[in-house]
C-alpha cells in the first residue's frame, strides 16, 4: 500500500504542481512535551484544480520529477485563498 498523507496546500504557483504543507505532533524523549513538526512536499495537480488553503490527501508515486514523488488524491475540506498583497 501507498503512504498517504494528510496536509494544506500552501502554495499552487506552480503548474501542474501543488506544495502540500503536512503537520503532525511528537513527544519529546526527555521533557514528554508535545511540539508540531511541519513538512512541505510538491504533489501532482494536475488540471490545477487544488488551490491555496485546500486540506487534500497526497498519495506517494513514482518519481514525476526530481523532487516530486506525491500527486493529490482527493479534497478533504475547500479551504478559503489567502490573499497576498
Amino acid at each position: 500500500m501507498k503512504r498517504q498523507l494528510e496536509g494544506v496546500v500552501v502554495s499552487d504557483k506552480m503548474q501542474k504542481t501543488a506544495v502540500v504543507e503536512v503537520t503532525h505532533t511528537r513527544k519529546h524523549p526527555k521533557y514528554l512535551k508535545y511540539y508540531t513538526v511541519s513538512k512541505r512536499f510538491k504533489a501532482h495537480n494536475e488540471n490545477n484544480e487544488y488551490k491555496t488553503g485546500d486540506r487534500v490527501i497526497i498519495e506517494e508515486t513514482r518519481p514525476l520529477s526530481k523532487d516530486k514523488y506525491f500527486a493529490i488524491v482527493k479534497l478533504v475540506k475547500k479551504g478559503r485563498a489567502i490573499l497576498a498583497d
